[in-house]
């Protein structure tokens, strides 16, 4: 990892595992793990929000009224909110996507959950969802949540990522390994 990403990793984490504590404290997880996730999901739909917490050209006066409005809109918990005015006072909203991660992944903790990121061919429906989700969760033994994505180029099959362990039966990666036995024979 760079320098300058381990930084970013270290205050972004610092951020979160304050703001978690806070919440505990309070007893305010449910309303941190809302917006926890609308704020991620605002943040992958709107390119306009992410250039203003990574431009070192807006200044700090109107990053905190854009978070402040942002906050205000979505209805964000006094938590949020604050720790949103606080990062934008010190110019620290570039580490809000990790920031984000890292709250998710301590509140999955927090409640015996694990994320499991999940690539498909085709999208899975209600049904393959909550099977693999149940077969993960007979693996690991703790509840598991799925992240999926689409990816047409696997041509079929699902490539599961589990914390350190990745299970890949597309036929995108079968066929990669059968070119590599073919290579081995001629």
């Amino acid at each position: 990892m760079s320098e300058p990403a381990s930084i970013s990793l270290g205050i972004a984490t610092r951020y979160a595992t304050a703001l978690f504590e806070l919440a505990k404290e309070e007893g305010a997880l449910t309303a941190l793990e809302t917006d926890t996730t609308a704020l991620a999901e605002a943040l992958a739909a709107s390119a306009d929000l992410r250039d203003v917490i990574a431009s070192p050209v807006v200044s700090r006066e109107d990053q905190g009224r854009a978070v402040a409005a942002i906050a205000a809109k979505m209805g964000l918990g006094p938590l949020m909110t604050n720790t949103l005015a606080l990062m934008a006072e010190k110019r620290r909203l570039f580490v809000l996507p990790q920031l984000l991660s890292n709250l998710a992944d301590q509140i999955a903790a927090e409640k015996g959950e694990v994320t499991a990121e999940v690539t498909a061919a085709t999208a899975l429906s209600a049904a393959q969802s909550k099977k693999l989700a149940e077969t993960l969760k007979a693996r690991v033994g703790k509840t598991v949540k799925l992240k999926t994505t689409v990816d047409e180029s696997l041509i079929g099959g699902l490539v599961v990522k589990l914390g350190s362990t990745m299970i890949d039966t597309s036929v995108k990666a079968k066929l990669a390994a059968l070119q590599n036995a073919m290579k081995e024979v001629g």
